[in-house]
């Protein structure tokens, strides 16, 4: 398959490269960027050096394939999306602007009207373990956010298997420098972000939305940046209207993910890694859930981990691709990442 990635210079579109460049079905043909328009693309990303010739042109010369990536700033899809899709490939959006059925939440969540709704009922929610059947036939689809990932694979078992108040769910979300782009202002220099433990977003986070929206949840979000590089760790506490023990929940989550390629359920007994921990998952696609029940409180804590950049953004999506297309669903993300790192 012949690949375009537009907006390839970021963290995300550096990912997708990475990833891109060493999948045995897929060719890359072109990358945009309008400012590193003209440069190779290890300008950007030093870990691509001679992996590949392939320089950055000018988002306007994007040329059509049988796949684009788009890696582009949340807003940016929304206007140019039909035509995208009247070039007749198959389009995987890793931002925003097409992750929500409900074209009302936009100016909630993301202070603009939606100028495409029509297109908000095709698009496939792009996360594999809720919806592969619907990406397999997809020409849209909208890749989730990072900490929506986390959260999602958390809840979605206990709310599928009605374990828990469905009205009052807490998500205590953490993560690393790079999930804020590579022009974060103030709030990611150094001199602010080494050693922080800031909460960025107490209320109203934009990813409640999704979450929400595939968990059927009330769900309160609170968000944290925490001083990583990579990472999301997730902790949601699930009230619950009747006792639920361990061997229910190691029921509920195998019953959901014991299938499932790049979800691992982590809950030990011993030792320092008894739960999911983002910093063994760099690279990797997995994501990691865990779990402990608190008959004390009345509640399920449900844990996730991820890598925001693989299994949070570019990892997924060419999971998507390996899914729509027939390919191997773990073809070119079979990394398992390094321990110790």
């Amino acid at each position: 398959m012949k690949a375009v990635v537009v907006g390839g210079s970021g963290y995300v579109g550096g990912e997708l490269l990475r990833l891109l460049l060493r999948h045995p079905e897929v060719q890359v043909v072109q990358v945009t960027s309008d400012s590193m328009a003209g440069k190779g693309v290890g300008r950007a990303h030093p870990n691509l050096r001679k992996a590949t010739d392939l320089q950055f042109v000018p988002h306007a010369t994007r040329t059509p394939a049988d796949v684009t990536f788009l890696a582009t700033p949340h807003g940016d899809s929304m206007q140019k999306m039909p035509e995208l899709l009247s070039n007749g490939g198959l389009v995987i959006d890793l931002s925003a602007d097409f992750r929500l059925r409900d074209a009302d939440a936009y100016p909630a969540y993301y202070h603009a009207e939606h100028p495409h709704p029509e297109l908000l009922k095709e698009a496939v929610y792009g996360l594999p373990e809720l919806h592969r059947d619907a990406i397999r036939s997809a020409r849209l689809i909208a890749v989730p956010g990072c900490i929506a990932t986390a959260s999602i694979l958390a809840l979605h078992p206990l709310a599928h298997a009605g374990l828990v108040d469905r009205e009052h769910v807490v998500v205590d979300a953490k993560t690393g420098s790079s999930a804020g782009g590579q022009d974060p202002g103030r709030a990611g220099t150094h001199a602010e972000r080494s050693g922080v433990m800031r909460v960025y977003a107490a209320a109203g986070h934009r990813h409640t939305a999704e979450i929400e929206q595939e968990t059927g949840l009330r769900v309160g979000l609170s968000c944290h940046a925490v001083e990583a590089v990579r990472g999301i760790l997730s902790t949601c506490h699930a009230f619950v209207p009747r006792p639920v023990d361990d061997k229910e929940l190691w029921r509920t989550y195998r019953g959901a993910y014991g299938a499932e390629p790049f979800v691992r359920i982590v809950h030990e007994t011993d030792g320092i890694h008894r739960e999911p921990e983002p910093k063994i998952l760099a690279g990797t696609n997995f994501c990691d859930v865990g779990f402990a029940s608190d008959p004390h409180a009345g509640r399920v804590v449900a844990i996730a981990a991820l890598d925001n950049l693989m299994k949070g953004a570019a990892g997924n999506a060419v999971q998507c691709l390996n899914i729509r297309a027939g390919f191997p669903e773990t073809t070119a993300l079979e990394f398992l990442g390094l321990h110790p790192q």
